[in-house]
């Protein structure tokens, strides 16, 4: 047989498979999130679906599950968030009710302390300045997989994690967009010390 019968017979034998994991070296997940990217931004978060996003990638929706596990999942790798909320949220409710406060504050200035962390999120807040749909689809990816998430999780009403948010998120555009000082150059833990407190009044009590 040819070298151009077997790759006939090659493209023969594909025919007609279940969309599922695709063969050969196919970058299969940058495919998934380049269609995620395309679906989130016509339909928003709340309406796209994996099987959706499975759909316009060609693949089987089992395939989106096993690269990505969530809907939440897929979101932060097509818009390249830092973090899972899923997985990095557990991690900080955990442990004593009167040290969250701490544990939050700590959490998100650690995290927005690395420009490779912190720079999607910033573009993000950038765009959503003159973007509605961005705008509306970080509202409801927050609302569902943050505010509403650590809500249940600490059993207090929605409105103190949106204000405690808040606090974290004007705390990090004076630091890192309008490099306010000395907010800008200030260390952690002096941060940490100042913003604790507030943030312990809007978490710690049930």
């Amino acid at each position: 047989m040819t070298e151009r019968e077997g790759a006939e017979t090659a493209r023969v034998s594909t025919r007609g498979r279940r969309p599922g994991r695709r063969p050969g070296a196919a970058d299969t997940r940058g495919e998934i999130v380049t269609a995620a990217r395309r679906i989130f931004a016509d339909k928003g978060f709340d309406k796209a679906t994996i099987r959706g996003i499975a759909r316009e990638a060609g693949v089987d929706p089992a395939l989106v599950h096993h690269y990505f596990d969530t809907k939440e999942g897929i979101f932060v790798a097509a818009l390249r968030l830092p973090l899972d909320p899923a997985k990095a949220l557990p991690l900080v409710l955990q442990g004593p009710r009167e040290e969250i406060g701490e544990r939050v504050v700590r959490f998100v200035l650690t995290m927005t302390a690395d420009p490779l962390a912190r720079e999607p999120v910033l573009a993000l807040v950038r765009s959503a300045t003159t973007n509605e749909k961005i705008v509306a689809m970080m509202r409801e990816f927050l609302t569902q997989a943050v505010v509403t998430r650590v809500a249940q999780g600490l059993d207090i009403p929605p409105i103190r994690m949106e204000v405690a948010f808040a606090q974290m998120f004007g705390v990090v555009l004076l630091r890192y967009v309008l490099a306010v000082e000395p907010l800008a150059s200030v260390g952690i833990d002096e941060l940490v010390e100042l913003l604790a407190p507030t943030v312990q009044r809007y978490l710690g009590e049930a």
